[in-house]
């Protein structure tokens, strides 16, 4: 995991509040796309953004994307902006 990609990831509003949604339960493309006034390619781009950092993956379920979030890298994440930011965290 690359901290910067992480960093890049999590910086816009949207890219994070689809963590927060992800946080409670593994939802579809279209559940979280129908929460934002974007386009389609807008969300894939954040989806592949996020993607890309290792914060959620997905899974095909017949014509629907399933996205789940990758707890184990967005709690190594956490961790290491904690330690930039000289606060921590409970293990």
């Amino acid at each position: 995991m690359k901290l910067s990609t992480v960093i890049n990831a999590i910086g816009h509003p949207i890219r994070r509040d689809i963590i927060k949604q992800l946080r409670a339960q593994p939802l579809s493309a279209g559940d979280l796309a129908e929460n934002y006034d974007v386009s389609k390619p807008t969300m894939s781009v954040h989806f592949k953004t996020l993607k890309d950092a290792g914060l959620i993956y997905s899974e095909r379920d017949g014509n629907h994307i399933i996205y789940y979030l990758n707890t184990t890298v967005t709690e190594e994440a956490l961790v290491l902006i904690a330690g930039l930011l000289g606060t921590e965290t409970e293990e």
